[in-house]
């Protein structure tokens, strides 16, 4: 993907998807963590600074942008694709194995449920900035967030390729905006470079023990982007991200939060939305229009990427089947989940209307992502070690600085618990036990399935004497080696079997994308039998029809009008049985009976698909 784009074009478009999460935190993760030491002065205002110059340094830039974009699977970022690069290296964990499986699948969880902050803090943070135009605006903060929101939400079936071709030069315009603005505040008051010595944080918290890891909690919020970085690289490649990140994105946001903490400063007083106040007041009501502006691509690029995230779970099987709609023919990557989308809004609603403000809403935002974050240091630890070839002396050391790190960001957060932070890690840990449940009972279905399975070698057997007609059927089938249930179905039901058969075996690879010309492998069992293997990547979607043109390109003549499509479902019905494992089965069932069917996921004419089913009891 990044050989077709020019660099200038790719470095835009990266600032406007993939910039926008952490791009906005300037909005109020000063102004919290200043609130959040419950006292005043220049001391505080140059502590904080501190911590939040030096945090960026080492938690985004150095671990992100430096280190764990190394780990980038063909292309693809964030967990999930981290997961898929270390499956590569787990084969020889033995009882370890499970230990990582359970990381991802955390982390995964952790990370989705921060894609239901993000819009409500941000879009609420951009436009509770009205009530310095009239500050009888105040209470109107949320009846706009809503309904900014709520368009936001209502286009995402459109498709977001037109309205993407503009998020570069917003963005690019929002990180000119806040860093002149604040470099002229620094220009005034240059005593505020001093936040640059590390000791100034280090004695903030030494001095007020207290609320230390309030403090640290509410920092993070400055860092709320790094794992969305990270897990949009995909979009662009990592050489535009990187230089993005470098020549514009860091400079600008150190340039704001020295600017925001000049203002401090100089007026030796506690200041209404900073950043908002370093604009000349001929200039606040476009900034507030620009602030928004950016706070909706913030917000775009975290539900395109739970698009993304939730398509890469059911590949990965962590999911059931979900209805997945491709919004454009030369973007695969322009997708739309209807389910995921009413998820994500009635969340962001609530969120809204639960905490009322930005300020409420910083003490739940952070809580999930840096779970996310730890789970990210440990997967990229590991792919160092197993991929990379790194000593594991240069692996302790460097990721062991980001452990300890994201650490004490961890404990900070804990703090946030009691004031809204147990929100997304509830919401996180019964989407937890949904990846787990799915995972466990596919698990189970797969060793039911080949216990009743009849072997591919007795279907030479099975067709004897059976009356061949018209036509090719193509069944599907999860398992290669098998006969399909629904072929067997067939013939004890119709007592007849097309006079051409082909076993279709649909895989997803650990990588995010197949080569197309491999995507089919064709192997002749017997005379006019079959199999097909094709090959998807984690981030494709399944297509029938383009198996078929790659069939005919191999010799292997099939045609749409010619086919029948034969699929076996399978009525799973949970065992009685006591405690979290029979609850856990009964839920497998209810998701399984209610998985967008194998007809639509891989894009099957649904007038040519025959349905035969077959019940089991786990």
């Amino acid at each position: 993907m990044t050989g077709v784009r020019q660099p200038f074009p790719a470095i835009v478009g990266a600032t406007g998807v993939v910039f926008g999460d952490i791009g906005t935190s300037p909005l109020y993760a000063l102004e919290e963590s200043i609130a959040a030491t419950g006292s005043g002065g220049d001391a505080v205002v140059l502590g904080v600074l501190s911590l939040i110059l030096w945090s960026l340094f080492v938690s985004v830039t150095l671990k992100y942008v430096v280190v764990v974009m190394r780990a980038d699977n063909e292309g693809e970022g964030g967990i999930l694709a981290l997961f898929a690069l270390a499956q590569r290296g787990l084969a020889h964990l033995g009882r370890w194995r499970n230990t990582l499986v359970g990381l991802a699948l955390a982390g995964t969880a952790l990370f989705y449920c921060d894609a239901l902050i993000t819009p409500a803090i941000s879009v609420l943070s951009a436009v509770e900035g009205v009530e310095l135009l009239d500050p009888s605006l105040e209470r109107a903060a949320v009846p706009i967030t809503l309904v900014v929101l709520a368009l936001l939400f209502a286009v995402q079936r459109r498709g977001t390729a037109h309205v993407a071709r503009v998020f570069g030069p917003v963005m690019v315009l929002w990180f000119l905006a806040i860093g002149a603005s604040g470099a002229a505040a620094v220009l005034h008051e240059p005593a505020v470079l001093a936040a640059f010595a590390p000791q100034n944080g280090l004695e903030l918290l030494r001095s007020h023990p207290g609320v230390a890891l309030t403090i640290i909690g509410a920092v993070f919020l400055a860092l709320t982007g790094g794992e969305a970085l990270y897990a949009d690289m995909g979009h662009f490649g990592s050489r535009p991200v990187r230089t993005a990140w470098f020549v514009l994105v860091w400079p600008a946001l150190v340039l704001n939060y020295l600017g925001q903490g000049a203002l401090l400063l100089g007026t030796r007083g506690p200041v209404v939305h900073p950043l908002y106040t370093l604009v000349p007041a001929e200039l606040l009501p476009f900034m507030l229009v620009l602030a928004t502006g950016a706070t909706v691509i913030a917000s775009q690029a975290v539900i395109s990427g739970a698009f993304s995230v939730t398509r890469q779970a059911m590949q990965l099987d962590l999911l059931p089947r979900l209805r997945v709609l491709q919004t454009s023919a030369q973007e695969q990557g322009q997708i739309y989940v209807p389910a995921a989308n009413l998820l994500l809004f009635l969340a962001v609603i609530a969120f809204v209307l639960g905490f009322g403000s930005s300020s409420a809403l910083a003490g739940a935002y952070g809580a999930a992502v840096v779970g996310a974050m730890l789970v990210t240091t440990l997967l990229g630890a590991f792919v160092a070690i197993t991929q990379w070839g790194w000593p594991k002396t240069a692996v302790i050391g460097l990721f062991g600085l980001f452990l300890v790190t994201d650490l004490v960001f961890t404990v900070g957060n804990l703090t946030k618990i009691q004031h809204g932070g147990w929100v997304p890690l509830a919401l996180a840990l019964g989407l937890y036990s949904i990846f787990s449940t799915w995972r466990t009972g596919r698990a189970r279905l797969r060793a039911t399935l080949t216990a009743r399975a009849q072997p591919l070698s007795s279907l030479g057997q099975i067709l004897r004497g059976v009356q061949r007609v018209p036509g090719t059927g193509i069944f599907l089938v999860s398992h290669p080696d098998f006969v399909p249930s629904a072929l067997i179905r067939n013939i004890e039901h119709n007592h007849v079997a097309h006079e051409r058969i082909v076993i279709l075996h649909m895989i997803f690879v650990r990588r995010p994308r197949q080569d197309s010309a491999a995507r089919v492998r064709i192997e002749q069992l017997l005379p006019d039998v079959h199999r097909v293997t094709a090959c998807y990547g984690f981030m494709e979607a399944p297509d029938v029809g383009e198996v078929l043109r790659a069939c005919r390109r191999h010799g292997l003549a099939l045609h749409l009008e010619d086919c029948s499509f034969f699929l076996g479902w399978h009525l799973v019905r949970a065992l009685e049985r006591p405690g979290w494992g029979g609850l856990q089965r009964r839920l497998f069932a209810w998701m399984q009976r209610r998985s967008t069917q194998a007809a639509e996921f891989f894009r099957m004419p649904s007038r040519r698909v025959v349905v035969l089913g077959t019940e089991i009891e786990l």
